[in-house]
C-alpha cells in the first residue's frame, strides 16, 4: 500500500488529524526522523487533539454565547465587589461538578454576561455542554416550541446540558405559560445539572417578578440556596472603556 492509498483510507475511516500529520510529513520528508513506534505515537497524538479541537468547537457554535469571553481578561477592580479568589475558585468549575448555581447579580454594564460567559467558555473547553440564552428569547422560543409540538424535546435539550445560562433574568415579567416553562426548566436541572443567573433585579426581588407565590417559592427554593451569590457594583464598564478610548 502506497502512501497515498493510506491517507486515504485514514480519511475513509474519519481520521482526519492522522491523515492530515502524515500527509504533512510526507511533504516534509520528516517521517524518516522516527522510530516506528514514535511514529504511530504521533499519529494517534494527532487524531486525539484533533477529535478533542472539533469537539471543543462545536460545544463553543452550539452553546450560542453572544459574546466569546476569556476568563484571562476578567478585570479585578476593588470598586467591582468581585473577589478574586472566590471567582477563581469558581473558574475551576467544580461548582458544576457539584451540581450549584451561580448569580450575578448588578447594574447594567458592570459585567455580569461577561462573567457569566467567560465561566461557560471555560466550561467548553473543559469538554462540558453549555446552553446560553437571554431569558426572554428563551421564553419565546418556548412559546413557538409549544405551538409546533417541540417543546419536549425543548426541555430535554436543556435538562441534558451541564451548564445552562440565563442572562439578563426578570427584564421582562413572566406570563403564566413562562412561570410554568421556567419552574420546569429548574426542575430538570435541580440536584442534576447547573445554572448561571445574571439579573440587574436584586435577588430579593425575584419572587414579585416571578409572580405567582407558591411557584415562585418553589422555583427559587431550587435556585438560590445551592447557588454562590455575586453582587457586582460600581460604574458601567462600557462607559469606562468609551471615556478611556
Amino acid at each position: 500500500m502506497n502512501n497515498q492509498v493510506a491517507i486515504e483510507k485514514m480519511k475513509q475511516l474519519k481520521l482526519y488529524g492522522m491523515a492530515e500529520f502524515h500527509q504533512r510529513n510526507l511533504e516534509a520528508q520528516q517521517y524518516q526522523d522516527y522510530t516506528l513506534d514514535q511514529y504511530i505515537a504521533l499519529l494517534l497524538e494527532q487524531e486525539y487533539d484533533y477529535r478533542t479541537n472539533k469537539k471543543t468547537y462545536n460545544l463553543i457554535k452550539l452553546a450560542g454565547f453572544s459574546i466569546l469571553a476569556n476568563v484571562e481578561n476578567i478585570i479585578y477592580q476593588s470598586d467591582r465587589n468581585l473577589n478574586r479568589n472566590q471567582f477563581e475558585r469558581l473558574v475551576n468549575l467544580d461548582f458544576i461538578a457539584h451540581k450549584e448555581n451561580i448569580l450575578f447579580t448588578g447594574a447594567t454594564g458592570t459585567g455580569k454576561s461577561y462573567l457569566a460567559q467567560a465561566l461557560g467558555m471555560k466550561a467548553c473547553l473543559k469538554q462540558f455542554r453549555v446552553i446560553h440564552f437571554n431569558t426572554s428569547k428563551l421564553m419565546e422560543k418556548l412559546k413557538l416550541a409549544r405551538i409546533e409540538g417541540t417543546y419536549s424535546k425543548f426541555i430535554e435539550k436543556i435538562e441534558k446540558c451541564d451548564l445552562l445560562i440565563l442572562d439578563d433574568f426578570g427584564l421582562t415579567p413572566f406570563e403564566s405559560n413562562s412561570r410554568q416553562a421556567l419552574m420546569e426548566i429548574v426542575e430538570a436541572k435541580y440536584d442534576k445539572s447547573s445554572i448561571i443567573i445574571t439579573s440587574q433585579i436584586p435577588v430579593s426581588e425575584w419572587h414579585s417578578i416571578i409572580g405567582e407565590s407558591t411557584l415562585a417559592d418553589a422555583v427559587l427554593d431550587r435556585i438560590i440556596y445551592s447557588s454562590h451569590r455575586i453582587e457586582l457594583e460600581g460604574e458601567s464598564l462600557r462607559k469606562i472603556r468609551k471615556l478611556n478610548q
